[in-house]
């Protein structure tokens, strides 16, 4: 294991972070808003500890080899770094007091999750709204995917550090060079973000609400500058164009690479996308169908509220433009269903993805036609490509542990005097990124009212859904640190 260059790179994270500062600090200049001293203090205690940790670890070598070992601490150790530093501009400005609940909202945001512990975002002042949604933007394609591409000696052993980062389960590696990859990436992502700014600006939205939605969106993070969310919009318009870049988001963005590269065959028949729309057109529907007649009279009513929060909720977004609390129990068990589900694998949407649910789904097929004829040999398949039984071996083991890292959070939760509804939604929500959930943590409420201990067992969840479990729960296993 290699500490110093673990140090190294960190430190130049935490660097990059503290320089990401500066565009809060000039909306708060601007507004004159009170929050530009604590937003300088904490950029320059953010870029002194980075560039410190970086200036005496310097002098590594470029061919040293980063191992996976490497990666994973590197990457695990950045989010929580990240994050902590990131909690700077909220305690210093006194927007939150608390270091748990700025933690928890820092988390929130790199992970993209959604999840709030602010009861009056509309109080904010704009400058802590813009870095509450840059944590987030920044988050989505993945600080350490960042790092790769614009830090050059990031460039050798990078795969290591895109594996543990990216999240799913076979990376895609669209250029020769991981680094050339990482900014391909980034390209698009950017291109998407400003595209959304400018439709939302023709929708009527400010530039500044423009911006930060649009921050929240392509990261599917799901942070609002509004306490009603998109629902405060009240426009059919902002709804459907929200919708549609959530839906854009949670699409893996080498599908986006390929289209743009002019590969439509490569894109319109790939078989996770086509499963990928065919559940959010099944769940739209049946929440349409279900809330048609009882809640909106008018079908075209139902379809844009029930396309939203399958979207949202299916790409772990977690906007709301409704109170779906107040939904019939069969759509409420629709979206709660859609909390794991998530979408697309190598999309910036988290929970367990469409392509494992697929490929578990024809295992298990494939398993009952062995029952029937013993002697036939089966091949699981994505497409026409056959699935290495080593990739099906992780897939099935994501899935148990995820499952059972959920039964313990939830038994955690409950621990806490949460009531049922609201333990089982919350870690569904946390762990799948997701943002709202159902009871007291519902699309109406937050999460301040979850306790001190309670908080860190669902910033656990946040981390653990982001980095997709194995990049953290491998740290935990003896034989990882023996050499």
């Amino acid at each position: 294991m290699n500490y110093r260059l673990v140090i190294h790179m960190v430190a130049a994270l935490v660097f990059f972070l503290g320089v990401s500062m500066l565009s809060p600090l000039g909306i708060s200049l601007y507004d004159g808003d009170g929050s530009a001293y604590p937003i300088l203090y904490s950029m320059v205690i953010t870029c002194a500890l980075g560039g410190i940790g970086y200036l005496c670890t310097r002098g590594m070598s470029h061919d040293i080899h980063l191992s996976h070992k490497d990666g994973m601490i590197i990457v695990t150790l950045g989010w929580v770094m990240a994050s902590m530093v990131a909690t700077l501009p909220y305690l210093l400005s006194g927007t939150i007091s608390n270091f748990t609940e700025a933690y928890f909202e820092c988390i929130s945001g790199f992970t993209t999750t959604g999840a709030t512990i602010i009861t009056d975002i509309e109080l904010l002042p704009r400058s802590i709204m813009l870095w509450r949604s840059q944590t987030q933007w920044l988050g989505g394609m993945g600080i350490i995917v960042l790092s790769i591409a614009i830090l050059p000696f990031l460039g050798v052993g990078g795969m290591q550090l895109y594996k543990a980062e990216t999240p799913s389960p076979v990376v895609d590696k669209l250029t020769p060079r991981i680094s050339d990859t990482a900014k391909v990436l980034w390209k698009i992502y950017i291109f998407l973000t400003m595209l959304q700014v400018i439709l939302l600006l023709f929708g009527g939205m400010s530039l500044f609400d423009s911006v930060n939605h649009a921050f929240a969106t392509m990261p599917t993070g799901g942070f609002s500058t509004k306490n009603a969310s998109i629902a405060h919009y009240k426009s059919a318009y902002v709804d459907y164009i929200v919708l549609l870049f959530m839906l854009i988001a949670g699409i893996n963005f080498s599908l986006h690479y390929k289209l743009m590269k002019g590969h439509y065959r490569d894109f319109f028949f790939n078989s996770e996308l086509r499963a990928y729309i065919l559940i959010v057109a099944v769940f739209t529907l049946l929440v349409a169908g279900d809330i048609y007649g009882t809640l909106y009279n008018n079908f075209l009513d139902a379809f844009r509220y029930a396309s939203f929060q399958v979207v949202s909720i299916l790409t772990t977004t977690g906007f709301v433009t409704a109170d779906y609390e107040k939904w019939p129990a069969f759509s409420q068990l629709i979206l709660f269903i859609c909390m794991f589900f998530g979408s697309m694998a190598g999309s910036t949407g988290g929970a367990i993805k469409i392509v494992r649910i697929v490929l578990i789904l024809k295992h298990s097929y494939l398993e009952l036609m062995r029952i029937i004829h013993p002697h036939t040999i089966t091949v699981v398949k994505l497409g026409n490509i056959p699935i290495p039984q080593t990739i099906m071996r992780s897939i099935w083991g994501f899935f148990f542990l995820y499952l059972g890292i959920y039964i313990i959070a939830v038994l955690l939760m409950s621990f806490t005097g949460l009531d049922l509804i609201s333990s089982i939604s919350s870690v569904a929500s946390c762990l799948g990124n997701v943002g709202p959930g159902l009871g007291t943590v519902g699309p109406m409420d937050n999460f301040s009212g979850i306790s001190i201990y309670g908080k860190w067992i669902l910033i656990i969840c946040m981390l653990l859904g982001r980095l997709e479990i194995y990049t953290i729960i491998v740290l935990l296993v003896p034989e990882f640190w023996r050499r």
